[in-house]
């Protein structure tokens, strides 16, 4: 039977094969054929909100999926961009926010916005690897974690970073053997802990990125083995892509108050 590690590999290791092949299937070319037809002529945030199919392809492709049901918050993420230090998604520890303005940033360009490539070309290539990442979580949870850190391991700049997301939160446990009941415990010890226990400036070294996952890929397969899919804990999409509102004050209440 593959194991976590080696299936994560076979990945990784082709990753432009592996996404060509997604952006092929069907249903993904559809919805990014609608999206590329459609974003061009979008000029304003409320034309941007209003195509519910564009508006959410774009969620999804930042992995934010979780909270396309939450447009005033979202509104306030673009309404305010990213080029002011006290913008709504700079205070955010979770820098998927600051990704989706980057990608589509009516703050700083106005109409023009969605004709750079980042937000036709740039947020079809996030579309696919989110797609890719999901279906590999349908065969082994512990495949898409890995995938999703590696994609996202150079944003973790604090321990908050970690703790804002529940997937990164989930492979730092995992390779630390921390038990699940230590996300419950108070949240600027949980950061102080992880800075304390990790050099995250390895988390920008892509070499030290891919032994930190093999650290993550064996441990996983001690508590999953691979042979026996049916005893993998479910893999709920809310913990790669949701976070609480709840959580995201607290974390927010806490950079503010060290500023």
């Amino acid at each position: 039977m593959t194991t976590t590690y080696t299936s994560y590999q076979l990945i990784a290791a082709d990753l432009q094969t592996s996404l060509a092949r997604v952006a092929e299937q069907p249903d993904v070319k559809r919805e990014s054929e609608y999206y590329l037809s459609k974003i061009g002529s979008i000029k304003t945030i409320d034309e941007f909100f209003a195509d519910t199919r564009v508006y959410n392809y774009a969620m999804k492709a930042h992995g934010l999926e979780d909270m396309a049901y939450a447009k005033a918050f979202m509104r306030k993420v673009l309404t305010e961009g990213v080029d002011n230090d006290d913008a709504f998604a700079n205070k955010l520890s979770d820098s998927r926010y600051k990704d989706l303005v980057e990608s589509l940033n009516f703050a700083r360009n106005g109409e023009a916005a969605t004709a750079f490539d980042r937000a036709q070309k740039g947020v079809v290539e996030k579309f696919n690897r989110q797609t890719l990442e999901v279906e590999a979580g349908e065969e082994n949870s512990g495949v898409r974690l890995a995938l999703y850190f590696e994609r996202m391991a150079s944003s973790i700049t604090s321990g908050y970073s970690i703790i804002a997301d529940d997937a990164l939160s989930q492979v730092v446990r995992t390779v630390l053997q921390l038990p699940d009941a230590f996300a419950a415990s108070d949240v600027d010890r949980q950061s102080a802990y992880y800075e304390e226990e990790l050099d995250l400036a390895d988390f920008q070294d892509t070499t030290k990125v891919a032994a930190f996952l093999e650290r993550f890929t064996s441990n996983w397969e001690v508590e999953n083995p691979s042979d026996s899919s049916n005893s993998l804990p479910a893999f709920r999409p809310s913990s790669l892509t949701g976070i609480s509102t709840d959580l995201l004050i607290s974390i927010n209440n806490l950079k503010l108050g060290g500023r």
